[in-house]
């Protein structure tokens, strides 16, 4: 079953990649009391999301801050190796969360997974972007194409916002 607006987030737990190696960031430590923007893409290094999605959410970074939100974070099915250089590669190192949900637990367990074996990718996440308030999924777009960056732009949240 897919999480719906009004629901809690499941307890799971990413890796992210700092200068003294992968740190453990659970959904606790993430949402605990804060107001977070996430988006997840099917694969960093991608193409839509390298180009498209990614660079929306470093542009409009102070603007969706300023709008109350207290992190941003984007989620991909990579390991914390792969996030890590994408965060370095992009410049968002620092400015936004790279989180690793290296064995689509947390995708799984929120229904956003999507078998992209056909595209030689496996099993990946859907893309989508939410609006979540201590926890709780206040805002969720899903992309209909995971090659499209609409509805879950950096732009449509800040409209949201």
């Amino acid at each position: 079953m897919t999480i719906a607006v009004g629901d809690h987030l499941p307890q799971a737990s990413f890796k992210e990649k700092t200068a003294e190696g992968p740190v453990e960031v659970t959904t606790e430590q993430l949402f605990k009391g804060k107001r977070v923007v996430v988006f997840a893409v099917p694969g960093a290094f991608t193409p839509t999301c390298t180009l498209n999605h990614l660079p929306g959410y470093l542009e409009h970074r102070d603007a969706l801050l300023a709008k109350g939100v207290d992190a941003i974070a984007v989620i991909a099915v990579n390991d914390w190796h792969v996030m890590g250089a994408w965060a370095q590669a992009s410049g968002g190192a620092g400015k936004i969360h790279f989180l690793a949900d290296w064995d689509a637990g947390f995708t799984k367990a929120i229904g956003l997974d999507i078998d992209l074996s056909a595209g030689g990718l496996g099993v990946r996440s859907k893309r989508y972007s939410m609006l979540v308030d201590d926890g709780v999924v206040k805002s969720l777009d899903i992309e209909e194409n995971p090659g499209q960056a609409t509805v879950s732009s950096a732009e449509a949240m800040l409209a949201r916002l």
